[in-house]
């Protein structure tokens, strides 16, 4: 899968989902490698505020994704999806 900059919430989730569906992995399947509840893989993957650093960071590594941090870019956000 190609890269993607993300930079709310609810663009984090749809990523993750994306990635956890292109590897063919269910809520549940995720839930029992990162020994958390599927209910938490759903909140994740909607964006939902009040998810823990550490939850994402388990989530992210499960899927064998990680975060990256650089200095926000100045194209919309529409024009930088365009580009990926």
């Amino acid at each position: 899968m190609s890269q993607q900059i993300v930079r709310t919430a609810k663009q984090m989730g749809d990523a993750v989902r994306r990635h956890r569906r292109a590897r063919k992995l269910s809520q549940e399947a995720v839930g029992e490698r990162t020994r958390l509840r599927q209910a938490t893989i759903s909140a994740v993957e909607a964006g939902e505020p009040g998810t823990a650093l550490a939850t994402l960071f388990d989530v992210l590594a499960t899927l064998d994704l990680e975060l990256v941090v650089r200095p926000r870019t100045k194209m919309s956000s529409q024009r930088i999806e365009d580009l990926f």
